[in-house]
């Protein structure tokens, strides 16, 4: 697939309530449906914010502990098969270890059509990240088997490390995907960073952020959609809205033939 139209849900989250976080998505996703979107592209824990006090509450778990039946999952399914789309983003997981241990993570998901494509765990977690969540295990890009698509999933403080992206792309990825609550005063460094991951691996890139505020910080939004040259083909401002614009994955096969940026790389150099 040469072409295909993306969205950016560019949202606030109302801390802890996930309810009123979720309808307000998915309306905002329909809307996103309506301009002719089919990717779909949530902020990070969307439903209810880092909702540290009521974690154990607002955590997505099942008695099977399959992703596929996490209650906020099973919705977001059920939108994206009567709607023939993806959903990307990200939520709180309740995960059983064993019989006395539980991990929290901040989990990725990719959705399509009413299927999970796959899930991705926070590798490199931030901040308060550190006390309440476990870090994941795995860096790989998800394939969307419907569409022919390969999506390198990234979550927010990750967008600073150039290993993670260089790692989905040499892993196939089509399209980064950056979900994020990235939070002020550091406008500046998440565009010059959502920009400089799209360039540096030749490939689209979509960063998706939310507005608004929490208990410890606000939100600047600025979500953006960036070629695989690095230019900004949508950008948001401050507000809640939705940006939409095409995603041209053929770009990446002319570009590097032009700069053969992978081709040129010193492997016995580092």
């Amino acid at each position: 697939m040469a072409t295909i139209k993306a969205s950016c849900i560019q949202m606030n989250i109302t801390q802890c309530s996930k309810e009123q976080n979720i309808e307000k998505a998915l309306l905002m996703a329909n809307n996103a449906i309506g301009s002719g979107a089919r990717i779909i592209v949530l902020p990070e824990v969307f439903s209810t914010g880092f909702c540290y006090k009521g974690l154990e509450s607002v955590a997505e778990t099942s008695v099977s502990q399959r992703v596929e039946e996490y209650p906020t999952i099973e919705r977001l399914l059920q939108f994206s098969k009567v709607h023939d789309c993806v959903l990307i983003g990200s939520i709180i997981e309740k995960k059983m270890e064993n019989y006395d241990t539980i991990k929290y993570h901040n989990l990725g998901f990719c959705i399509e059509s009413g299927n999970l494509a796959g899930v991705y765990r926070k590798t490199h977690l931030y901040g308060m990240e550190k006390i309440h969540f476990s870090r994941g295990e795995k860096i790989l890009p998800i394939k969307l088997e419907r569409s022919g698509i390969t999506i390198g999933l990234q979550i927010c403080f990750e967008l600073r490390f150039p290993e993670i992206s260089r790692k989905l792309a040499l892993a196939g990825a089509d399209i980064l995907v950056t979900v994020a609550e990235f939070a002020n005063p550091k406008a500046t460094q998440w565009k010059a960073l959502a920009s400089a991951r799209a360039i540096e691996n030749q490939v689209p890139h979509i960063a998706c952020n939310r507005v608004g505020t929490a208990p410890l910080a606000s939100y600047f939004g600025n979500s953006m959609m960036i070629n695989a040259w690095g230019n900004i083909k949508a950008e948001a401002g401050e507000d809640e809205c939705f940006i939409t614009g095409e995603i041209d994955t053929d770009e990446t096969k002319r570009i590097r033939g032009k700069v053969s940026l992978f081709d040129d790389r010193q492997l016995d150099l580092y």
